[in-house]
């Protein structure tokens, strides 16, 4: 006799019905994940982040660059809250079910995201094709860069290099520079 399945599967409806008391619901293939406000420096690595990317977005007229709070739909039953991610365009009505696919998506590691931002997180946003997924990990200091086909990321700890099909040019990032701009060293 097989065991009962005693994992819940939640559906995006129950997570949209979630009260806002300051945590983070994320569903990736029926689990949800919960996640308390980012810290302090999780913020200040997000800030300089979008400090280097934001220009250059816009001068490649790549799209929009977004940070959660967001409800953006990977299709099925996916409800995901990425750090900062950026979609081609802004869809008309601005509704989070209509927009597009991201073609960068960013987390920052904390303790408590840790597993899902290197296991759930990661699994899903390759299935879901999105071109670059990165995972700043403050204490390595370094960049962790999955794209769909990757087995094992790609560790960059002294420059990251990205660029769209869309941009004409490379953005270049010298990441020690840019960790010592998010510890103040």
């Amino acid at each position: 006799m097989g065991m009962p399945d005693l994992v819940r599967r939640w559906t995006r409806e129950e997570v949209l019905a979630l009260p806002d008391d300051g945590n983070r619901y994320e569903l990736f293939d029926g689990e949800l994940l919960v996640t308390p406000a980012p810290s302090g420096m999780h913020q200040v690595a997000l800030m300089r982040l979008s400090e280097a990317l934001v220009p250059y977005i816009r001068r490649h007229r790549l799209g929009e660059p977004l940070m959660s709070p967001a409800d953006l739909d990977l299709g099925g039953e996916q409800l995901s809250q990425p750090d900062l991610f950026v979609v081609p365009f802004l869809p008309p009505g601005r509704d989070w079910s209509n927009f597009p696919s991201p073609i960068l998506i960013v987390e920052v590691l904390s303790p408590s995201t840790a597993r899902a931002d290197r296991t759930v997180k990661r699994r899903r946003f390759q299935r879901a094709g999105i071109p670059e997924y990165w995972i700043v990990d403050l204490d390595a200091r370094a960049i962790e860069r999955w794209r769909p086909a990757d087995e094992r990321p790609e560790i960059l700890d002294e420059r990251l290099i990205w660029q769209p099909e869309a941009a004409a040019s490379a953005l270049e990032l010298d990441l020690p520079t840019f960790f010592r701009g998010v510890w103040g060293d």
